[in-house]
């Protein structure tokens, strides 16, 4: 089937350019002026924005942490994907220590496999470190799996500096690259356990035990051993400056470092988490925590400076009944917010309407920067020829309330709950198939697929 996209404005990291798009069998056949298609459908798209398919590389689906199993399986979560413009996803295969990769790896084609309504891709997690497991390296990147995680927090994940050394010299070789997420396990479980010495146990100690400053310590010191390894590195959600000024202090000395941030550390701050009302405290508890307001502005800054090349969303949703398993001990409430499904129509409405990012910063850091870094590009993140026809369809004009009650992820809540959008996505396009209109995902079974990647060219 052949359709036509004509009249409205192509998106693209460059720039913006009226254009018109063919699509034809689901890849992108042409763009440009006044194209004329016979037989193809027409949908007149005038006055509206064109953006890539947008691609989340952080989510967590169907994952099981803190004894309980987050509430979006790749079925629930793809269709919030798809709803709110994002056309790919990257999940992290968490085999546990004394697990292979190949077992991670299999685990989660059974968890997304005909059961995804995005397309998909893994990047793998290492938990454990050993000459079996630095082995099978290469079947990962023949898997289409280049792209790795590794954790200086959380004991049943993190494996050590000299293991991560180790780590990052074998992907290194391979040509990979590393997402690292960076707090100070040590300082962190001892901060608690004043905490909890002196009965101080509710939400509001998870910011106090968490601080910017422990972050920023482990951003630096994964950064020197990525320097001893000659290893790129990607920080995975930054929150704040000290942590960003590691980064630029590395890249001064030569280092090639990636980052990424969340919508959550540009528009909400730790004032929430002292909400008198547990649920409404504990519905925001993630790692690392939000930040003061005054951070937020360090971030919009980096985003229009390019020091931060991606948002992704680190969606990890639970329900509030499963947040409430924290109350009495806020150590126990399961870490993570739901975001993959308004992620495109915050960073448009408080970064690009108020002139804090331009259309084309908005379109690298959820389209093409992604697409490059995780190996996808030019088969994702582009509107150009030979491209997948991956395409969002945006409408300046549709603003709107966001409401939990609207959404299709599984959560119950929404973190945004309240906000005015500038704007709103009309129509979502994936490989060539109209799969969500004004808010409603038209697909009914689901139809995304296992992308393999390639490597890094960003």
């Amino acid at each position: 089937m052949r359709t036509l996209l004509k009249g409205g404005s192509v998106v693209s990291g460059r720039g913006v350019q009226r254009a018109d798009v063919l699509i034809d069998g689901g890849k992108i056949a042409q763009v440009g002026r006044r194209l004329s298609a016979v037989g193809a459908s027409v949908v007149d798209v005038t006055g509206m924005l064109l953006f890539p398919g947008f691609i989340d590389a952080h989510t967590h689906f169907d994952l099981d942490v803190c004894n309980t199993t987050t509430a979006d399986d790749f079925t629930s979560g793809s269709r919030a994907a798809i709803r709110g413009g994002t056309t790919t996803v990257i999940d992290f295969a968490c085999p546990n220590k004394g697990e292979t990769l190949q077992y991670g790896l299999d685990l989660w084609h059974k968890k997304a496999d005909g059961r995804t309504f995005c397309d998909y891709g893994f990047h793998m997690t290492i938990d454990d470190w050993s000459p079996a497991i630095e082995a099978e390296l290469p079947a990962m990147f023949a898997a289409g799996i280049s792209s790795f995680k590794m954790y200086l927090t959380y004991p049943a994940m993190m494996i050590g500096d000299g293991a991560v050394y180790s780590a990052l010299k074998a992907i290194r070789r391979l040509g990979g690259v590393c997402g690292v997420h960076c707090e100070n396990a040590g300082v962190i479980d001892a901060m608690i356990a004043e905490k909890k010495t002196a009965g101080e146990l509710s939400p509001a100690s998870h910011p106090r035990t968490r601080p910017a400053c422990l972050e920023a310590e482990a951003v630096g010191r994964l950064l020197r051993i990525a320097q001893a390894a000659d290893c790129p590195v990607i920080i995975v959600h930054l929150t704040n400056h000290q942590a960003l000024d590691e980064v630029e202090a590395a890249r001064k000395r030569g280092q090639k470092v990636y980052v990424e941030t969340c919508p959550q550390y540009l528009l909400l701050d730790e004032s929430l988490y002292f909400n008198p009302d547990y649920s409404a405290a504990a519905r925001y508890v993630c790692a690392p925590p939000l930040r003061e307001r005054a951070e937020q502005e360090y971030l919009w800054r980096g985003l229009k400076r390019g020091l931060i090349q991606t948002v992704s969303t680190d969606h990890c949703s639970f329900t509030l009944e499963q947040k409430d398993a924290g109350r009495g001990d806020f150590t126990k409430i399961p870490g993570g917010l739901p975001g993959v499904e308004t992620r495109g129509e915050l960073l448009y409405s408080y970064g690009v309407a108020r002139r804090k990012i331009a259309l084309p910063t908005m379109c690298q850091v959820l389209s093409e920067n992604p697409a490059r870094l995780y190996g996808l590009y030019p088969r994702k993140g582009a509107i150009r020829k030979g491209s997948d026809a991956d395409i969002v369809v945006y409408d300046p004009g549709a603003s709107h309330i966001i409401r939990a009650e609207d959404c299709v992820g599984a959560a119950g809540y929404n973190p945004y709950e309240g906000f005015v959008t500038a704007g709103g996505i009309a129509q979502v396009y994936l490989r060539g198939r109209l799969v969500s209109e004004l808010g409603r995902v038209l697909d009914t079974e689901p139809q995304g697929v296992y992308i393999p990647r390639g490597k890094n060219s960003l």
